[in-house]
């Protein structure tokens, strides 16, 4: 980090943490926050799911809920962006506080609860951001209080999706009570067909992925993959925030909602290896959970992911991260006689299954 981040940084963690992070999108849309711009090489460039990516470092939904700092996001070094979850309808979240930071953890946890703008007001800010090479998708969610959750997201893919580069179905967030039951087979499937049936409409390709928890058994990740590999979706996001507290050492572990962050790294890894064995390579893996380092997105990807996402750790190491991480990740890659991001998915896959 340079001076004036960690001195951005260093005042940010004064304030209250919900504060601190609408403070830091202000900044960003202000224009005053220097950025990286653009990084790519050809061993950095990576396609997934039908996406072209500059490189395969993306930004995990929950940072930028209502799409309002796109074009500052876009030259921040980031392959590729998630904005949202967007709700059919307007949702004021849960009750504050619901964010807190896990410092001595490099953690946070989080129980917002999809507090968003509702789709109608996010569609028209993505139909209205710059174009470029870095792609930009949307977290669909449900609304809390619908009575057809898996209707809701069809709905805001339908409303949406013209103006998204890509979706993500959010059946995972821990804070919207009994959401992860969608998880299950029976209703996992009636979801993506509804979804893929919007998709099928639009008149470009909106490649649809699915983002899952870390907290499932084996069996359970055998049946998102089954179902997944059946629907016809362009890949998996592993994974989500957890209710796992194993280890914690800041006042705040005891809090409910969804850890992320470092605690992260080794559950959500393993959840992904699993995935990328049992998918046998035929469906592309996003990585999410812990990513603070090259070294981190370089374990994600040889564990099997063609692209990895983070948040968190900008808590701690500034909105520079991502261009830190991509061009960490190019030495990597090029140390270790790799041309490209291809070549090194899954070949450390077997680390993470013993």
């Amino acid at each position: 980090m340079n001076i004036l981040e960690r001195a951005a940084l260093t005042a940010l963690h004064r304030m209250d943490p919900e504060k601190a992070h609408s403070l830091s999108l202000s900044a960003l849309r202000s224009g005053l926050v220097p950025l990286s711009g653009p990084v790519t090489s050809p061993r950095l460039a990576t396609a997934i799911g039908g996406l072209v990516l500059p490189n395969p470092v993306g930004l995990a939904a929950g940072y930028d809920k209502n799409a309002v700092a796109l074009a500052a996001l876009m030259r921040a070094g980031f392959g590729f962006l998630e904005v949202g979850a967007a709700t059919p309808r307007p949702q004021p979240g849960n009750p504050q506080p619901r964010l807190f930071r896990l410092t001595e953890d490099r953690a946070a946890i989080n129980r917002f609860g999809f507090n968003n703008d509702g789709a109608a007001t996010i569609c028209a800010r993505l139909a209205m951001r710059p174009r470029g090479a870095v792609p930009v998708g949307l977290n669909l969610g449900a609304n809390k209080d619908s009575p057809d959750r898996a209707a809701d997201f069809a709905a805001v893919l339908a409303a949406c999706g013209p103006h998204a580069d890509f979706a993500t179905v959010n059946v995972s967030s821990p804070n919207t009570e009994r959401l992860r039951d969608l998880q299950g087979r029976q209703a996992l499937t009636a979801l993506l067909e509804g979804v893929m049936q919007v998709q099928a409409g639009f008149a470009r390709p909106v490649p649809v992925f699915l983002k899952i928890a870390p907290d499932l058994s084996d069996a359970d990740l055998a049946e998102i993959a089954e179902v997944a590999l059946a629907s016809g979706i362009a890949g998996i996001v592993a994974t989500n925030t957890t209710l796992a507290r194993d280890g914690l050492r800041s006042a705040h572990a005891r809090e409910a909602g969804g850890l992320s962050g470092a605690p992260l790294f080794e559950r959500s890894t393993r959840v992904l290896a699993r995935l990328s064995e049992l998918t046998e390579g035929r469906l592309p893996l996003i990585g999410v959970g812990g990513v603070a380092s090259a070294e981190e997105a370089y374990a994600k990807i040889r564990a099997g992911a063609s692209a990895v996402q983070l948040y968190t750790a900008m808590v701690y190491q500034g909105i520079g991260l991502a261009a830190r991480i991509a061009r960490g990740l190019d030495a990597l890659l090029q140390r270790d006689g790799f041309g490209s991001v291809a070549e090194a998915v899954g070949t450390g896959r077997a680390d993470w299954l013993k």
